[in-house]
């Protein structure tokens, strides 16, 4: 293929084919419904949403990216189709899938990663936490630690329809599993549940027995900014949630259950880390390394005043500006957004 062949993008859905082009403006971009509608001959470049194709559903030889979002997204959250800011763009697998090896695992195990590089990911990193910045930077209600001289450790609830958990989890799949299996290890902590804000918000569905997590935690929270929460627990207990990378830039210990990818690399308790995975992740990496490898290299930035490509530090300052003004979307708009998520899923 030359520059002049178009990159095949196929099954977005009409809300997501702009920001395709946006996060792809270097490449001319023809949508197709689905793979039956590519060319059936000749050498590809196919764009995806995330593992919703395999491999094998493209023409043999075809050059595959798979989209998904980025770690520093947006105000408010993917579901409610609020603008991101980052994706990243893999040719090699992507993040939350370690059956195979990612872009970013590549860029993990063999980068070369400069003073340089490593000042910028320490300032990134310093930024990141004293601005309070997470993903999708949503909740509002006040929060303080529990009066109590326990450890106190935050489970992060995930949609369990996710392919993070289908593809990254291992013997524990669930929301009510992980709670489970983080109070029967620590009988004697103060346990806090946060369930996934998009089942919060009715964008996703909850996920199985997850009516009954108070059973197994100390306290459950809903809209309560993630930062907030960080700042004052001791643990994450995670199987595949950003929470784990994001307590990790704010120097909590973070378990992991399942094989997200900041895990492996010596920065995390990991038990749920396969031996194939762990045998490619064979490198002790830094705490900035993995930052400057997750937050500068891997992903792709789109200015949200120009349009253009830029940096992490440009989109934290634009996230900040945005994250004062407000994100909230008119009450109409939600219920037509609600009503079409069923159609709109990629």
């Amino acid at each position: 293929m030359s520059k002049s062949d178009p990159t095949y993008a196929v099954g977005f859905s009409l809300w997501k084919r702009p920001h395709v082009r946006a996060f792809l403006q270097d490449r001319e971009v023809v949508f197709t419904a689905s793979p039956a509608g590519l060319p059936k001959s000749g050498l590809l470049e196919v764009v995806s949403w995330g593992m919703r194709y395999a491999d094998s559903d493209f023409p043999t030889g075809s050059r595959v990216l798979r989209l998904e979002d980025g770690f520093i997204r947006s105000v408010g959250l993917g579901a409610e189709l609020v603008r991101p800011l980052s994706w990243v763009c893999d040719d090699l697998g992507i993040y939350y899938n370690p059956q195979k090896s990612s872009r970013l695992e590549a860029l993990l195990r063999e980068g070369a990663f400069t003073s340089a590089l490593l000042s910028r990911a320490v300032g990134l990193r310093e930024q990141l936490t004293i601005s309070r910045v997470t993903k999708y930077n949503v909740g509002k209600t006040a929060w303080a630690r529990p009066q109590t001289g326990k450890r106190v450790i935050l489970v992060p609830g995930q949609v369990e329809s996710d392919a993070s958990i289908r593809f990254g989890a291992a013997d524990i799949q669930t929301n009510m599993g992980l709670l489970k299996e983080v109070r029967r290890r620590n009988p004697e902590a103060f346990v806090i549940y946060k369930p996934h804000p998009d089942v919060v918000a009715g964008l996703r569905v909850q996920g199985a027995d997850e009516c009954d997590a108070n059973l197994y935690c100390d306290s459950m929270i809903e809209d309560v900014a993630m930062s907030d929460l960080l700042d004052g627990v001791d643990e994450i207990h995670t199987m595949t949630s950003l929470t784990g990378f994001e307590a990790l830039l704010r120097g909590k210990r973070v378990v992991t259950y399942g094989m997200p990818f900041y895990a492996g690399w010596g920065l995390t308790d990991d038990l749920g880390m396969s031996k194939s995975v762990a045998a490619r992740r064979d490198r002790t990496l830094k705490l900035d390394e993995l930052v400057a490898g997750a937050l500068i290299l891997y992903p792709t930035y789109v200015s949200r005043h120009t349009g253009l490509l830029t940096t992490p530090e440009t989109v934290l300052q634009e996230l900040k500006e945005w994250r004062r003004r407000g994100a909230k979307q008119p009450r109409w708009a939600m219920s037509m957004l609600r009503w079409g998520l069923s159609f709109m899923k990629y």
